[in-house]
């Protein structure tokens, strides 16, 4: 074991490992991935099997002369890549690359940065699956083929610098016609009555109206609503019916990859990249101190909810040694992966039950904390006892009127002990069957029906797991592309399409309908899966799609003339340096007016819609609202000769006493949007909540902010601290 070679992804992760296998192993790091197709021509050789043409990754090269150099004449070679599709591709290449005899390589797999779990890999070493590395290969070619197909077409239609992903695009579309469905939705009318009711002893609950004649029904106006108010009056309110029920709550799940980037965003606000690059760490290993680097949790990558028998005991015995027996299910739980869920992997977990995030907080920043903290209640949680409740619900009858209420409250926490859930009691007086209340008031509310909402980071990485877009390791990597490529913009937590991501989607929906097709896209996904199970060839995977999709691609070129036509919209604004029509056209900030007569004359100038009435502050022109990273802001008309930007406004006057400043956008140094006086430094005042141009109907104030409760928005006065609903 003298002569062993340890080759792992990250230096991080060669540290903790290094400290496993002691003075044996040479430990070094591939630093990702060495080999890929070349940059600058399309890498594929379509007429030959797809043949990849691969080369060492620009920057690589002293990564890869250390790793021959510490590969000759080794006995054993160990290839530690992660454990996937990706890492398994990555072997293959060093493999490749180092042309050591295959009798000296060994493929080991692990799940977690354990002194176990290195030790049992290296007594159990493999061989490279080829499968999986097909698999990996053959999403590599294909979104090459997307990528230097479909791109250039972007290009010669729009402008130069635009791209195509495979799958992000389809997530594109989907945020795409999100804001469409929101756009076109209409609302409808409908109205709520609450009855505000004392029991006996004078304790105040509501009720709410639930059924006339025993019969559902629905309140579609006003006229409708007073009508059964003015039927109410005089009406005695009696109980007619108390059912108390218990309740179970059973255990969530052990994470997977997208449901820890769901709750890391829901919970901790955490972004999909951000929540990877923490667990990235946790995972690689973290230095406790005397006990040194330790991977604290399992790989971060899986789609799978499997626990292995033995960490599954662990946590059992830390659950029945920290709360009893009652919390402890006489079986273990055992949860259901979806059917394309790769059960070779376990699913994200604490390595070990006993490292509970208060002992060894003094180690970890504190988002690693959060983090941690999150997965290792999630792991004991999901092999707890039920957590037990006690719901209550009362029927009130008022003649042909039935009110209900509810109330629930907890009775026994079981896995909410270690997991809690934010959600409220709703504790009702105690009432008696045939008991006659009193009525302190009965409330009509009106309401609207509201459109779907916007995809949030949670909501969409939900959505593309559902519908089989895109795997674990690529969720983070779409959302981080489209928002890069500025075709969606990410405001308060939600998506928003941009005037650029828009018409991206519609030239691709439009003339290669079935590529970005999100059924289309989900089989592409489950054809993968079949090359990974050796149910099917790459080769013949890639001949089934390059044939149509080829079609597709000519049929696009032959339109791409009238396509670009159509972009360009004429206008009757005469250009001051020629006097030619101007046009709208397409660049990298948006659209803009170009003169009709380029190359001859290249005058240009912003939409109308984008100039603004206020004036530069150093050159006296107009000041136009131009986007960039983090949103839109007014920059000088004279630019590039004048450079002068200023924050745009909400529209909102600074409520600080004597400023004659405005509220402005502001991003904080960690990135989140706050609300600023233009004034500042001068004027310090600040909000993180979004002022909304809304007179208070209680006091008057004349500004609101915009808050969030859970999912929903609201507004709120800062003046006389009261909600306001959109119903006044």
């Amino acid at each position: 074991m003298d002569h062993s070679l340890f080759i792992v992804e990250s230096p991080a992760k060669a540290k903790t490992i290094k400290r496993f296998l002691g003075k044996g192993y040479e430990v070094k790091a591939s630093l990702g991935h060495i080999r890929d197709l070349p940059q600058k021509e399309l890498g594929v050789d379509v007429q030959n099997d797809f043949s990849p043409k691969y080369v060492v990754i620009k920057g690589k090269e002293r990564t890869l002369r250390e790793l021959k150099r510490a590969a000759k004449d080794r006995k054993r070679i160990y290839l530690a890549l992660d454990p996937d599709r990706e890492g398994e591709a990555i072997a293959w290449h060093v493999s490749q690359e180092l042309k050591a005899p295959a009798a000296n390589l060994y493929r080991v797999r692990f799940n977690e940065i354990t002194k176990r779990a290195i030790k049992e890999a290296v007594e159990n070493p493999q061989q490279i699956d080829m499968r999986l590395v097909n698999a990996q290969q053959a999403r590599r070619i294909l979104d090459r083929l997307v990528g230097y197909k479909v791109s250039p077409f972007l290009w010669t239609t729009i402008y130069r610098g635009l791209s195509a992903g495979r799958v992000q695009s389809v997530a594109l579309r989907l945020i795409c016609d999100r804001e469409r469905e929101i756009e076109e939705f209409k609302p409808q009318e409908y109205w709520s009555i609450t009855a505000l009711l004392l029991s006996r002893d004078g304790s105040p609950f509501k009720a709410k109206l639930h059924k006339i004649n025993s019969k559902d029904f629905k309140i579609s106006n006003k006229v409708k609503a007073d009508q059964i108010l003015d039927d109410l009056k005089g009406r005695e309110f009696a109980v007619t019916k108390v059912t108390i029920n218990e309740r179970k709550r059973n255990p969530y799940p052990p994470f997977i990859t997208s449901t820890l980037q769901q709750e890391a965003s829901k919970r901790l606000r955490f972004s999909t990249k951000k929540t990877m690059m923490l667990a990235q760490q946790l995972y690689e290993g973290v230095d406790l101190g005397q006990e040194g680097r330790t991977g604290l949790i399992t790989y971060m990558r899986t789609d799978s909810t499997r626990i292995a028998q033995e960490a599954l005991k662990e946590a059992r015995t830390w659950v029945g040694k920290k709360f009893g027996g009652d919390y402890l299910p006489v079986k273990p739980w055992k949860y259901k992966s979806r059917k394309s869920a790769q059960e070779a992997h376990e699913c994200i977990r604490a390595t070990s039950p006993g490292k509970e995030p208060d002992l060894i907080k003094e180690y970890l920043s504190p988002d690693q904390f959060r983090l941690y903290s999150l997965i290792w209640s999630r792991f004991l949680a999901c092999q707890m006892s039920s957590a037990i409740y006690l719901s209550t619900a009362v029927d009130i009858e008022a003649g042909p009127y039935l009110f209900r209420a509810t109330g629930s409250t907890l009775k026994f926490p079981g896995f909410l002990k270690v997991y809690p859930l934010p959600e409220e009691e709703t504790i009702l007086p105690s009432l008696t069957e045939g008991e006659v209340l009193k009525i302190k008031e009965i409330i009509p509310q009106q309401h609207f029906t509201k459109p779907p909402p916007r995809y949030t980071e949670a909501s969409l990485v939900k959505e593309l797991e559902e519908k089989g877009i895109g795997r674990p390791s690529t969720y983070a990597q779409i959302i981080t592309t489209i928002l890069t490529r500025g075709y969606v913009k990410f405001e308060e937590r939600k998506f928003f399409p941009t005037e650029l991501g828009r018409t991206v989607k519609d030239i691709l929906v439009e003339n290669f309908p079935s590529l970005f097709d999100v059924g289309f896209t989900a089989q592409m996904e489950e054809n993968l899966d079949r090359i990974e199970s050796g149910k099917d060839e790459w080769v013949g995977v890639l001949k089934d799609f390059y044939g149509p999709f080829q079609k597709m691609v000519k049929e696009a070129e032959e339109r791409r003339t009238q396509l670009k036509r159509g972009l360009t919209q004429e206008t009757d604004i005469v250009c001051e340096k020629c006097g030619g029509k101007m046009v709208i056209k397409w660049g990298r900030n948006g659209r803009f007016l170009a003169c009709s007569g380029y190359p001859q004359c290249t005058n240009t100038k912003p939409l109308p819609e984008d100039e603004t009435e206020e004036r530069c502050e150093l050159c006296g022109a107009k000041l136009v609202v131009r986007s960039g990273r983090y949103g839109k802001f007014l920059a000088c008309s004279n630019y590039p000769q004048c450079k002068f930007t200023k924050p745009l406004s909400t529209g909102v006057r600074c409520p600080r006493s004597g400023c004659d400043g405005y509220l402005v956008a502001r991003r904080s140094k960690k990135g989140r949007t706050f609300y600023g006086c233009s004034r500042y430094p001068k004027c310090d005042f600040t909000s993180w909540d979004k002022p909304v141009v809304k007179s208070c109907p209680h006091c008057g104030a004349p500004y609101l902010l915009e808050k969030r409760r859970k999912a929903e928005s609201y507004l709120y006065c800062p003046t006389c601290h009261k909600e306001v609903t959109e119903d006044v």
